[in-house]
């Protein structure tokens, strides 16, 4: 027993021993630091004892992490729930799909009241949906509702701010929660936090803001918008700053900034870190505090020479000049400036933490702007860097296509966000993300169409592939006897006979029934007889009849021959895209007249081509009858002549590219398109060769009394008519005519492929 103990004691000494040998160390050092701190913890004064240290900084924010004029998460999320008591929205839960099925997408706003004031942009989306195809005065048709009440500015000390939102939506029958409604939103929140909270509970209401946070973001049912000014224009807007198919030179500036700096406040963590990376060389990062009413009282050190710096710049050279802009956020997480860089080509460089970029749902933002953090700056100088030239070239034809497919007019911006919802309503026939990230883009390249991309004339290039070999003759016949002319048995029995004929389709445009059968031409392609609908819009109505890419449209009194058809088709299969035909006309501003003019005088220039003899492709009647508003459908319909102007119009608008001429025997002669019922002679037939006035000296608006006089003075409404629908005259002028190979040249016949083109 003792000798047990013995072990026992030795074991628990040798264990201390141990111990101490290997945490002797630690365990002194331990104790001295402890009495050293009990020492200074009894003569350190208290952090709010001021006569002995005065404090800079709250217990408070000491204890929190980030910046202090941030709202908190708890604060965030209760102005979030505030404002999205339906959160967990989707299409399936707060959207009744039932109201589209019958009339399909459209759109009813609410009758404005007299007594409530709108702003200037909210004038503008109003309209534009009123003026669109997606607008119906009859709620009961309505698949979707916007509010006449100004819900655009939500900040309460704004002069702009609405009171009693709530009162007022709830008092309206059609409400139902927010079902099936749509709120646009510019600004939210105010001083100091500026929180998302819009002051009225939006329901079950899609929400189509500006400025959105991702946490707030309810995916798949909300739309983020871009920040524009009340000077934004309501249609066409101006164009982007980079050329089509012209490469820039190096700019002066690699990276550039100019804006205001906030002092203090959300925003003045990002603005206040810009100066770092100026270098006065190609990174110019310039900034002001002069702004607000009391700036003077928080301004800091850098604020007079920053101001000073501030003045020696302009900001439009600078965004002229650089190949990088960088976009950070200001108090909210969007600004104008995101806009002004894409319309110069300038790649927006993005520093705004948590921002739902606008329309991401559609556009993908990787191929046109550099997305970076806000707590990386320092880094971006050396990331644009490294972008190759090649791919800065890119991004910079991209920014150009998404302000002018999406942003460049109110319009643009609040049709894209119609079509994506519309795109909800039907995903299996909704756009790939690939046609909205292409020319011409979504807004143009209709689903009703097709949703198969070899079916659109934009993409055969990209696809490696091409139009297809054959095409259908549409010829619309206005004859007001009834019988067939010889003009028309000579036009149709010429098209037959080319090799690329698929069919014959007949649009009969009289009250008077068409001839029978038996007193048709026996031709080698189908022939078909279409009975109009006495309108002048009859001829681009997508017929399911025509199944070919290409479409020649003709007039009964055309007159052609076989070579000059199937030539003019090899021509078109090269430019599916263009109008391809024979008689061409050309536009003029007449400065006296302040007003666009026409012209059918021979010259180097075009810019129209007639669709009494020319190839389309079958997508362009769908986008007429489709795309279009009613409004500028009727416009055609009224004026006898208008017709062919509004396909090279939308062509022109669609393509940015003008029509191609191509070889021709004959001049061609106008005739005035028949009125509903074809009476007994009412066509007007002009003489042979009738020119329009010159415009450098007798403007056709003055020529009255004749009929091609008549004729050029309804063309020339039409033209100015749908140039003030568009907001910009769309038409482009060309020097262009293409000829066969060995046209005209002194060699033998036989060598020639189109030897008939030549003989009288």
């Amino acid at each position: 027993m003792q000798t047990r103990k013995k072990y026992i004691f030795l074991a628990f000494l040798a264990s201390w021993l141990l111990l101490f040998f290997f945490f002797g160390d630690q365990l002194h050092r331990f104790a001295f630091f402890s009495g050293r701190k009990g020492e200074a913890r009894g003569s350190w004064p208290h952090w709010t004892d001021q006569s002995l240290l005065k404090s800079f900084a709250n217990p408070e924010e000491l204890q929190s992490d980030g910046d202090p004029s941030l709202p908190s998460p708890r604060e965030r999320r209760a102005a979030w729930l505030n404002v999205y008591k339906d959160s967990r929205c989707r299409m399936e839960t707060c959207f009744d799909f039932s109201r589209c099925e019958k009339h399909g997408f459209k759109v009813f706003t609410y009758p404005r009241e007299r007594d409530q004031p709108l702003s200037e942009s909210y004038s503008k989306i109003l309209t534009s949906i009123e003026r669109s195809r997606y607008y119906t005065p009859n709620p009961k048709e309505a698949c979707l509702f916007i509010l006449s009440i100004d819900t655009l500015d939500r900040d309460h000390l704004s002069s702009q701010y609405v009171r009693n939102v709530d009162e007022k939506i709830r008092a309206f029958p059609l409400w139902n929660g927010g079902r099936n409604h749509l709120i646009f939103n510019l600004y939210s929140g105010t001083w100091p936090n500026y929180t998302e909270d819009l002051g009225f509970d939006i329901g079950q209401a899609i929400l189509a803001k500006a400025s959105f946070y991702t946490q707030n973001f309810r995916p798949g049912f909300d739309i983020s918008i871009p920040l524009f000014s009340k000077d934004h224009p309501q249609r066409s807007g101006e164009r982007g700053w980079l050329y089509q198919d012209s490469v820039p030179p190096k700019k002066k500036y690699l990276l550039v900034f100019k804006g205001k700096r906030y002092l203090t406040g959300i925003g003045s963590g990002t603005r206040n870190a810009l100066h770092h990376i100026h270098n006065g060389k190609d990174i110019v990062s310039l900034t002001t505090c002069k702004h607000g009413k009391d700036w003077e009282k928080h301004k800091d050190t850098r604020c007079d020479k920053d101001n000073v710096n501030y003045e020696k710049f302009d900001y439009q050279e600078l965004l002229h000049n650089s190949t990088f802009c960088i976009v950070p956020r200001g108090r909210r997480l969007g600004s104008f400036r995101f806009l002004e860089a894409l319309q110069a080509a300038c790649i927006p460089v993005l520093l705004s933490d948590g921002w739902e970029l606008p329309f991401a749902e559609a556009i993908d933002w990787g191929k046109a702007v550099v997305v970076g953090s806000e707590k990386l700056l320092l880094q971006i100088p050396s990331v644009v860097r490294c972008i190759h030239p090649e791919q800065v070239l890119a991004f910079q034809q991209q920014t150009q296509f998404l302000w002018d497919a999406y942003f460049s007019s109110v319009d643009k911006i609040v049709h894209t966000t119609l079509e994506i919802i519309k795109d909800r309503l039907l995903p299996h026939r909704s756009r790939s993300r690939f046609l909205w990230n292409v020319l011409p883009g979504g807004l143009l390249a209709l689903p009703e169409f097709s949703t198969h991309l070899g079916d659109f004339p934009f993409y055969y290039l990209q696809r490696g592939s091409s139009p297809s070999e054959k095409f259908t003759a549409f010829i619309r016949v206005v004859s007001p006897s009834g019988s067939l002319s010889q003009p028309l048995l000579r036009l149709i029995q010429a098209v037959s006979g080319s090799q690329f004929c698929a069919q014959i389709l007949v649009l009969w445009s009289c009250e008077k029934p068409p001839p029978p059968s038996g007193k048709w031409p026996q031709t080698s392609v189908p022939l078909s007889v279409i009975q109009g609908q006495g309108k002048l819009s009859d001829r681009f109505f997508p017929y399911a009849a025509i199944r070919t890419d290409a479409v020649l449209s003709l007039d009964e009194h055309t007159s052609l021959s076989t070579s000059e058809v199937d030539f003019a088709f090899v021509v078109w299969r090269s430019f599916p895209e263009r109008i391809v035909g024979f008689p061409a006309r050309s536009h003029f501003w007449d400065p006296e007249q302040r007003r666009w003019g026409y012209t059918s005088k021979w010259t180097n220039e075009l810019s129209i081509v007639l669709t009494a003899a020319a190839f389309y492709h079958r997508y362009r009647p769908g986008v007429i009858s489709q795309h279009l508003p009613a409004g500028l459908r009727e416009l055609v319909d009224s004026l006898a002549t208008c017709e062919d102007i509004l396909m090279n119009v939308l062509v022109a608008a669609v393509t940015k590219l003008p029509p191609i001429k191509v070889t021709q025997r004959k001049q061609h002669k106008e005739n005035v398109p028949q009125q509903v019922g074809c009476k007994e002679g009412s066509a007007e037939t002009p003489p042979a060769g009738e020119q329009s006035p010159s415009p450098q000296h007798s403007p056709p608006a003055k020529v009255k009394g004749t009929a091609g006089g008549r004729r050029f003075s309804q063309r020339q409404d039409c033209l100015n008519q749908l140039a003030d629908w568009f907001g910009y005259m769309p038409l482009m002028s060309s020097q262009l005519r293409l000829d066969p190979v060995l046209y005209k040249d002194q060699v033998s016949v036989l060598r020639k492929k189109y030897p008939r083109l030549e003989r009288p």
